[in-house]
């Protein structure tokens, strides 16, 4: 049974005044239970704990930490079909795609929990004294990672498990011994209330700090604004949209007194290159490669191969004839909400009205049944040039092909492209080495580039970059996914002549932790012995 409350540390919130009710996209109709909206003294509350837990939270042991992700994991697991069910009527998603988001957010959290015990996140750097060195002594210097203090985290709609309540954001900052207050996505409530349940009894069951974690229930943008204007927050976390993600930008850089940094990814589109010898060995089965990405999860991913760059010859046509059959198989999907699925077909008709670009296909406007069907439009690279409308993100089942008339055309158009999480690269071996310009050129507008394979899918993992320049996210330098991610909500010290007995045990001269140091330039597990 929800309570349509919000999570407040060891509590939950108050019944109040206002409420949301959210529509099912898979029936159309309004869901019977009402959530409330965090009072002004229940928001205020959950900073004060957050505040007020972020020192003893940070200075628990790595596997205090370890144990508590683990535990959220087997309480999310808990919760059994009943999970997969709610967020199955609340956002459209296939419940076999749910199971497998479900895995991914338990997964995340037992990286994060191997990464703490590992210890090398801390980045232990040592510099012992050089008490003789001429003409001045060196003092002892001891560096390491410390949480940099409370996090607010804002759920996202199209992952509503694995980049929401207890997704990539809040493992990494927990992991990192930051207190995180989330603010839950407004289209999956029912899934944010029992995800929050299992990390609030998490929490109880680990003796964690009162204030560890909160979840929040807001409208619109002022809960998110709120949060960001805050001093108590020290960081931000956020997927979503790049006018959302730009106005916590704007508040939490511009308005407060101390800025803060914040990890918005917002916008991408995904350039694929199709160069010509792999294009004319099989374009049928490229074809059907890229019509599955373009329309995997109705289109809803923030890795969706949403420009295709293509060279002018013999082959082109062909590509492109298979690659509309391939789409027009593909059947309409039940889209997250009807807002993103207005605002697919709106786009998708801005897009056609853009001088220069061309309607290859076109599924019907299915928005009375909130479906989402495919679109493949095409330009020149000539008025890819002209229009930078042409760069914005349609969400949903649509890509724009680019036609080049030379290499040259290819590598100027890339030029002009702004940052994007990935770009891929389709093309034989032997046809590689004759557009490393263009790949150089792709590869300083991207933070993850593929060879011959699409960008829908994002391993969890420790060599993940999820994350590329400016505008798909506001910090080229992170990632969302995978172990580094938790670098976000780490800051480093410096210890300098600190007596032995006052310093952390990272730094300790017996390395009590067994981890990996940079001792005097050296990597070691060795303690130091004189």
């Amino acid at each position: 049974m929800l309570s349509g409350l919000s999570i407040i540390g060891r509590n939950r919130g108050a019944v109040t005044a206002h409420q949301l009710n959210a529509k099912s996209p898979v029936t159309g109709q309004s869901l019977p239970e009402e959530f409330h909206i965090a009072s002004p003294d229940e928001i205020n509350r959950a900073l004060e704990l957050a505040a007020k837990a972020a020192p003893e939270f940070s200075s628990l042991k790595a596997e205090q930490r370890a144990a508590f992700l683990e535990t959220i994991g087997e309480e999310i697991m808990a919760i059994g079909p009943a999970l997969l069910e709610r967020a199955h009527l609340e956002t459209g998603l296939p419940e076999a795609r749910l199971s497998g988001e479900r895995d991914r957010t338990v997964n995340q959290l037992k990286l994060f929990a191997a990464v703490l015990r590992e210890g090398s996140w801390v980045e232990a750097v040592i510099d012992t004294a050089l008490p003789d060195r001429k003409p001045l002594p060196r003092t002892d210097l001891r560096k390491m990672n410390v949480a940099i203090g409370p996090v607010a985290v804002f759920a996202a709609s199209n992952f509503p498990l694995a980049f929401s309540t207890a997704g990539g954001d809040t493992a990494a900052a927990l992991a990192a011994g930051c207190p995180v207050i989330v603010k839950a996505h407004g289209s999956h409530l029912g899934t944010n209330e029992l995800v929050a349940i299992a990390i609030q009894n998490a929490s109880i069951k680990c003796g964690m700090p009162d204030g560890v974690f909160s979840s929040l229930i807001g409208e619109g943008a002022a809960l998110g604004q709120q949060l960001a204007k805050d001093e108590r927050i020290k960081a931000i976390g956020f997927t979503g949209s790049f006018k959302a993600g730009m106005a916590l930008f704007h508040t939490a850089t511009k308005e407060r007194k101390e800025p803060i940094p914040v990890y918005a990814e917002m916008s991408s589109i995904n350039p694929v290159l199709l160069l010509p010898a792999l294009v004319k060995a099989d374009p049928e089965a490229l074809a059907a490669q890229l019509a599955a990405s373009i329309t995997l999860g109705v289109g809803q991913f923030c890795t969706n191969p949403g420009l295709l760059f293509i060279l002018e010859d013999a082959t082109t046509d062909k590509l492109v004839h298979a690659l509309t059959e391939a789409l027009k198989k593909a059947a309409a999907g039940v889209m997250l909400n009807s807002s993103i699925c207005r605002s697919y077909y709106t786009n998708r008709t801005h897009l056609k009205g853009i001088a220069g670009v061309k309607a290859l296909l076109e599924g019907e406007d299915a928005f009375d049944s909130c479906k989402g069907s495919a679109a493949l439009y095409e330009v020149s690279a000539a008025e890819f040039l002209k229009q930078p409308a042409l760069q914005e993100e349609i969400f949903g089942p649509a890509s724009l092909l680019v036609r080049c008339k030379s290499k040259a055309d290819m590598l100027l158009a890339i030029q002009h492209m702004q940052g994007q999480l990935t770009g891929s690269v389709f093309g034989q071996l032997t046809e590689l080495d004759d557009f490393r310009d263009c790949i150089t050129m792709l590869q300083s507008r991207v933070g993850r580039l593929i060879f011959n394979q699409v960008p829908t899918g994002v391993e969890v993992c420790h060599a993940m970059v999820h994350g590329g320049p400016f505008p798909a996210t506001t910090d080229a330098s992170s990632t969302s996914v995978g172990a580094s991610s938790i670098e976000r909500f780490l800051r480093p010290v410096c210890w300098q002549n600190c007596p032995a007995d006052f310093l952390p045990e990272a730094l300790q001269n017996n390395n009590p932790l067994g981890i990996m140091r940079k001792i005097n330039g050296q990597y070691t597990r060795d303690p130091i012995t004189s």
